[in-house]
C-alpha cells in the first residue's frame, strides 16, 4: 500500500478551508443603503444642486476647493465649492462624515458678497422650524441608471458649523470655510 498525500489530516483540512474560501468568496457580499458612501455622497451632492444650484443660482463644485468652476459661458465671480472629509462609520451608534464647504467670490472690494454667499450656505444647513435648529438632508439610494429611491426616516443630520475667518487667495479670491459634521443612523453590524 502506497502513501497518498491527500489522505492525510492536513489535506482534509486544506481541502475545507479551500471550499469554506471559495464559498464566501462567491456570496455577494452587500452593505445596507444607509453605510454605502456612494448614497451619502450622492445625497448630499443632490441636495446642494436642488438648494445653491438650482434655487440660489450658485455655482458649485466638489472636491476642488479654490477652482473656479468650468463654466465658458459667463466670468464667475461667486461659487462654493463643497469637500468631502474623513468618514468614520460607527459600530453602535451614529456615523459621521464631515464636509469644508468654501464660499467663494472675486470681484468683491468690501467683501458684501461673500457675506451673502456664506448667508445663503449657512441657511441650508439650519432648519429654524425645528427645535434642535439642525437641518435634515434627505437620504437616497442612488443608482448609476435608474430612479432614486428616498429611504424612509433616512437623512443626514447637520450636528455642527464651525466657520473660519476670512481669507484672499493670491488671485483675489475671498473665502471662508464653514466646516460641517454631519450625523447620519448608519451602523455596521
Amino acid at each position: 500500500m502506497s502513501f497518498m498525500w491527500h489522505d492525510t489530516p492536513y489535506f482534509d483540512w486544506l481541502d475545507r478551508t479551500v471550499f469554506a474560501w471559495q464559498d464566501y468568496i462567491s456570496t455577494e457580499i452587500t452593505l445596507s443603503d444607509i453605510i454605502r458612501e456612494a448614497n451619502i455622497r450622492d445625497s448630499l451632492k443632490r441636495y446642494f444642486v436642488n438648494s445653491l444650484y438650482i434655487d440660489e443660482g450658485v455655482e458649485l463644485t466638489f472636491d476642488k476647493y479654490l477652482s473656479t468652476p468650468n463654466v465658458r459661458s459667463k466670468a464667475i465671480d461667486r461659487w462654493v465649492s463643497i469637500n468631502f472629509g474623513q468618514m468614520v462609520l460607527d459600530m453602535s451608534l451614529l456615523s459621521s462624515l464631515t464636509l469644508d464647504i468654501f464660499c467663494c467670490t472675486r470681484s468683491d472690494g468690501e467683501s458684501f458678497d461673500l457675506a451673502r454667499l456664506r448667508d445663503q450656505a449657512y441657511e441650508y444647513l439650519t432648519d429654524n422650524t425645528r427645535i434642535d435648529g439642525m437641518a435634515r438632508i434627505p437620504f437616497y439610494r442612488s443608482r448609476a441608471d435608474g430612479a432614486w429611491t428616498l429611504l424612509n426616516g433616512g437623512f443626514v443630520i447637520v450636528k455642527s458649523i464651525s466657520e473660519s475667518e476670512q481669507f484672499e487667495a493670491d488671485d483675489g479670491t475671498k473665502y471662508k470655510i464653514l466646516s460641517v459634521t454631519l450625523q447620519f443612523g448608519a451602523k455596521v453590524s
